[in-house]
């Protein structure tokens, strides 16, 4: 199989707080609400849904959920999101494997790594694969 684009969706009952939220500090574009689902647009190809519990469905458990998003200028965006009054759960810092990044939590809980790419470290670069390479 190969997908041509992959998006998660959360179940949780912070419909309204998770548009606000995502719209508010990533620019996400609303392209689906029926109040109970909605769908947002972050880049071409790039999405996240969020619906509230059917049917007895559970809340989805945030835990340990880390979305990983890759910008081209990390430290403007921690600017930007600084000075719009988000702060940060884990400071913005160079990572020996290969990125400068921070972290920011949404209203379920899931944490939201935003890096860039660095050089990675000579002890990481081993472990580094060629795009394409299977």
């Amino acid at each position: 199989m190969r997908p041509t684009t992959a998006s998660p969706c959360i179940t949780t009952t912070q419909i309204a707080a998770s548009r606000d939220f995502y719209q508010t500090y990533f620019a996400a574009r609303l392209t689906f609400d029926c109040s109970w689902y909605i769908s947002l647009e972050l880049g071409q190809g790039l999405s996240l849904q969020f619906m509230e519990p059917q049917q007895g469905q559970p809340v989805c458990n945030t835990e340990g959920l880390t979305y990983n998003f890759c910008v081209a200028d990390v430290d403007g965006e921690y600017n930007r999101i600084r000075a719009a009054g988000l702060a940060p759960a884990l400071p913005i810092e160079d990572h020996p494997w290969g990125d400068r990044g921070f972290a920011v939590k949404d209203p379920n809980g899931v944490l939201l790594y935003i890096y860039s790419n660095r050089e990675p470290a000579p002890e990481f670069k081993p472990f580094v694969i060629a795009s394409g390479a299977a």
